[in-house]
């Protein structure tokens, strides 16, 4: 069999909040598939990338005062260290902010250019005039204009499929600001779709390159017939632009002009794959513009549109090549229901992994994802049972019950006849392997757990625990052990794509790691087995709660968080200031009460003729106690004003020597300066000489 080149790639994670365990189907369903291919001999490469451009981000680097390539390095690293707790190998993980991705967006804007695929014209987009920005589709949802279904994103109606744009929604409300947007015309620029309709009518309903499914959807939703006038359907053009303000790539002809998000993702693959060719000295066009090379998308079903229709006509205009297979999957379900933060099953991968086994959730997936469209659930009871007994119960369980007799005397010379067990699993790597190749990885792990389901009654019924009390039966318990141990080996060559982890720790066993495929169909005889170390811990039910737990105490402050937000929100209060001044390191309790605060009295005020901003104030404590302080609010208040008002002072501030007397204070205000200042007082009732707490 000769060796095949292929470039495998999952849809970018959008660079604005964490990696959570419905992201984590696709990541892992990926991962699988190439530590497949690799184990089957064939080159593989794994290539991703956060996808970061857009509103979403312009908008949260803006609430937070900072830079938005801050915000996105932030992100970035958190996903990979999500993603690598998960076991996810990329061979590399770029960004669409990057140098690459930008010079084959514009290599590629102009091939569409040259080909007379691009029209301008004025679009009515909705603007959130609380935030101050267009809004992209993402951040409108509104009642789908074909199915009235409510609540829908503002570019695809998740229930009935209909694409269409923001300002088409009934009744659109902005996610950014809850507010009502108001229709603005912005010039924009379209790729004309239709034109390549022949073209992409033929790609997607011929070949293996789409799941049958997927190419029925598409036909009934978007191509129709494309041999009868009648029946064809016209496509959309394609809106690929955002005016300013935009976090993105200015177009290079078009200034003031940015690429929408969904332009330049996509090419993020090739991007991403460039920064891999440059660190390895490969070049580009042997994995994008070769037939030699198979190219394998892995998307979820909500972008299916994108990556079936739109991307395979830009690739087709630009040269590239197209996608050998595009592998759609469902969405992922909790206890049968939607990922849901107030009930604690919108889990983030990060607290999954403070509480559970990583490689347990990459087997349960693999058992529920077959190749085809479905929802996949995670049953957490179903979760549980499922690990413990497959795993725990039946695979591990071979080599526990058997390694620990090995560790003296290594495994038989010759490999004992265990009546054709060996062989039986053997014959049946091609079909698991098939199972792989074609994403159906529930098939492959039943197929897998039937051979465990025989070798466990075989150990069961040779009892090597009782072998071991009569010296004289040595020589059998020896092989039934290396028995024993060789059908574990081979299962965990099948489970190495799912269990890599598993699978390092049985190479450390036998002195053999797992490299090949073709390991499954040869027994090992008269090696060494290394004294046998736990290799799966049970999952337990208290695991699953506190994570259950912790997730419900994240959702229930941030509902509180913008609880007190919306409360706040009814004042209109800017938060300018807090950005113009940003809060001080935080301070301990022992380090607030050094500062003495109290009620004073002003009992006098005059102008400091010499000083520009000062004004001399006599503040009373109470009784006979009194400070004179130089305060800076000339600009902002009339000497008479100020007398008999309360305000805060700092009453235990070291005494500065100034030109015009000595000051023994510091009266409390607010505000930039100048005009602007707004000194602090008490309500009624408080007294000179309390103090503030």
């Amino acid at each position: 069999m000769s060796t095949r080149r292929i470039l495998a790639t999952a849809a970018l994670p959008y660079a604005n909040g964490p990696i959570h365990l419905g992201h984590l189907v696709e990541y892992l369903q990926t991962d699988i598939w190439v530590r497949f291919q690799r184990l089957r001999g064939n080159r593989c490469l794994y290539i991703c990338a956060d996808d970061t451009h857009g509103t979403a981000i312009m908008i949260r680097a803006r609430a937070e005062g900072r830079r938005e390539e801050e915000v996105i390095a932030e992100s970035q690293a958190a996903h990979q260290r999500d993603f690598a707790g998960f076991g996810i190998e990329f061979d590399n993980y770029g960004s669409t902010n990057s140098s690459e991705t930008q010079a084959h967006c514009n290599e590629i804007w102009k091939t569409i250019r040259d080909a007379g695929l691009v029209k301008e014209k004025d679009v009515e987009q909705l603007f959130d005039v609380e935030q101050g920005t267009f809004l992209a589709d993402r951040f409108v949802s509104g009642t789908c204009p074909s199915c009235k279904t409510a609540d829908q994103p503002g570019d695809n109606c998740s229930h009935c499929g209909a694409t269409y744009s923001p300002a088409e929604l009934i009744d659109p409300k902005s996610t950014l600001s809850g507010s009502t947007p108001e229709v603005r015309s912005a010039r924009h620029l379209f790729i004309e779709l239709e034109q390549l309709h022949r073209f992409l009518a033929e790609w997607t309903q011929s070949g293996n390159a789409l799941q049958p499914e997927v190419a029925n959807y598409l036909k009934g939703h978007f191509l129709g017939d494309a041999n009868s006038a009648e029946g064809k359907k016209d496509l959309r053009d394609w809106d690929i632009s955002r005016p300013a303000p935009y976090f993105g790539f200015e177009i290079p002809d078009a200034p003031g002009n940015y690429w929408y998000v969904w332009f330049d993702a996509p090419i993020g693959y090739i991007g991403s794959t460039q920064q891999w060719c440059d660190a390895n000295n490969e070049n580009l066009d042997d994995w994008w513009k070769s037939d030699q090379t198979e190219i394998h998308h892995f998307i979820g079903k909500d972008i299916t549109y994108f990556h079936t229709l739109f991307w395979p006509g830009i690739l087709k205009t630009a040269g590239f090549s197209l996608p050998t297979r595009v592998q759609v999957h469902g969405f992922l379900k909790v206890d049968g229901e939607k990922m849901s933060k107030s009930k604690g099953t919108f889990i983030k991968a990060e607290t999954y992994l403070k509480y559970l086994d990583p490689n347990a959730l990459r087997y349960f997936y693999a058992s529920k994802l077959g190749n085809g469209l479905d929802d996949i659930d995670l049953n957490l009871e179903e979760f549980t049972a499922k690990i413990n007994s497959d795993l725990v119960g039946k695979v591990v369980n071979l080599a526990s019950r058997s390694a620990k007799f090995l560790a003296a005397t290594g495994l038989s010379e010759a490999y004992p006849d265990d009546g054709g067990l060996f062989q039986q699993g053997a014959d049946a790597g091609e079909a698991i392997a098939e199972a792989y190749e074609t994403c159906d990885y529930n098939k492959a792990m039943r197929l897998i757990m039937e051979l465990a389901d025989r070798a466990n009654p075989f150990v069961e019924n040779a009892a090597p625990w009782t072998l071991k009390k009569d010296p004289e039966k040595a020589q059998q318990l020896q092989d039934i052990c290396s028995i024993a141990i060789n059908l574990f080996r081979q299962i965990v060559v099948y489970l190495t794509p799912v269990l890599p982890e598993l699978a390092e720790k049985m190479g450390q066993l036998l002195g053999e790691p797992i490299r090949e495929w073709s390991q499954s169909q040869s027994p090992l005889t008269g090696t060494p087995v290394a004294k046998f170390k736990h290799m799966m811990k049970r999952i337990e039910d208290k695991g699953i709660q506190k994570m259950v737990d912790e997730t419900k105490a994240e959702a229930e402050a941030v509902v509180a968080a913008a609880s007190q937000a919306a409360l706040a929100s009814q004042f209109s209060d800017s938060d300018q200031p807090l950005k113009d001044e940003p809060m001080s390191d935080e301070c301990t309790i022992d380090d607030f009460v050094k500062v003495d605060l109290r009620v004073a009295r002003i009992v006098s005020a005059e102008h400091v003729e010499e000083a520009r901003k000062l004004l001399k104030l006599t503040l009373s404590l109470g009784g006979s106690e009194t400070r004179q302080v130089f305060a800076g609010i000339k600009a902002a208040y009339d000497p008479d004003q100020l007398v008999g008002r309360l305000v805060v002072m700092v009453a235990n501030l070291k005494p500065r020597k100034m030109k015009f007397g000595l000051s023994e204070g510091m009266v409390c205000a607010s505000g930039p300066g100048g005009e602007e200042v707004f000194l602090l007082s008490p309500d009624d009732g408080a007294k000179p000489g309390q103090r503030v707490h």
